[in-house]
């Protein structure tokens, strides 16, 4: 199990992620979602103790991850920045992570790479950008790590090769309970191999919560009404978006859907919709400041 509890990162006056908390059972696939610069990337160095936090700390399985030979030796990060030693192949690198990886298994590196199709005494760098993250992920595999952490691992993937590592990735939870963390900035890339979700945004997790839970929690709903309304009129609902188009109004919800649509029946609309939100419009509704009224910007 991962514990994440109450990390802070700092890198002299700047705060990359401040006061962060959530756990990854055995035999989850967590999938960690933020723009570009949320510090995604400052999170998972910090739990695989490449950074030592400034603040809080990171257990794995009862013993701080930072500084500690036993943990890094069960746990594998594949950095969104890849680097394989230069001039080396597959099979050299597999040879490299054997030494610090003890059931690192040669037989698995075999078929792998004969499932994606990579010669594995070919220089990496001789690989295309997809074909260098097929190749990481490979090693990540072979090395039969209990704990796996990816950065931004899919990028560069077809999306043949994105399915073969779903799969891939899938089985080998099923068939050790590892614990895995996938980070991404796409929310399509985690829907169909994540069972739960992280939303980071302003260096905080603003959302926790399992896919199967976000999905039964949140709502979208369609108003109309007979005579203008406005946000005022909204007071004490406890919305999470609106907007207003006319005499229509569009609310996001959170909580129960049929207490939420008893509340909103009060306001008296001719027409009341309920449709479910996907998780992307869940992960916008989360993201604090990015609605722009390009009709100001550009009128």
């Amino acid at each position: 199990m991962i514990e994440v509890c109450n990390v802070t990162k700092n890198f002299g006056k700047f705060t990359a992620i401040e006061g962060l908390s959530f756990s990854v059972e055995k035999g989850s696939i967590y999938g960690l979602v933020g723009y570009n610069g949320a510090g995604k990337t400052t999170l998972l160095k910090t739990i695989c103790g490449v950074f030592r936090a400034d603040g809080g700390k990171v257990i794995i399985d009862g013993e701080e991850s930072f500084d500690s030979a036993r943990v890094k030796s069960r746990l594998f990060f594949a950095p969104d920045d890849l680097y394989f030693e230069p001039y080396s192949t597959i099979e050299k690198m597999g040879k490299f992570y054997s030494g610090y990886y003890p059931n690192f298994s040669f037989d698995t590196l075999d078929k792998l790479c004969k499932v994606f199709g990579l010669d594995k005494t070919k220089k990496i760098n001789s690989f295309s950008k997809g074909m260098q993250r097929q190749a990481e992920l490979i090693l990540a595999i072979s090395s039969k790590p209990d704990y796996l952490l990816f950065d931004e691992s899919f990028d560069g993937l077809d999306p043949q090769k994105r399915s073969l590592v779903n799969n891939m990735i899938i089985e080998y939870v099923a068939e050790t309970d590892c614990s895995v963390i996938i980070s991404s900035h796409n929310l399509h890339e985690l829907t169909d191999i994540c069972d739960h979700i992280g939303l980071i945004n302003g260096k905080k997790i603003v959302l926790d919560c399992s896919v199967d839970d976000i999905s039964a929690s949140r709502c979208k709903f369609r108003l109309v009404f007979s005579h203008d309304v406005d946000e005022s009129d909204f007071e004490g609902i406890p919305y999470k978006k609106l907007s207003k188009d006319g005499k229509i109004i569009t609310v996001s919800m959170a909580g129960d859907s049929d207490e939420n649509e008893e509340l909103l029946k009060k306001l008296n609309p001719i027409l009341i919709e309920k449709f479910p939100q996907t998780l992307e419009e869940i992960f916008l509704d989360e993201m604090e400041g990015t609605d722009y009224d390009f009709k100001e910007i550009f009128g």
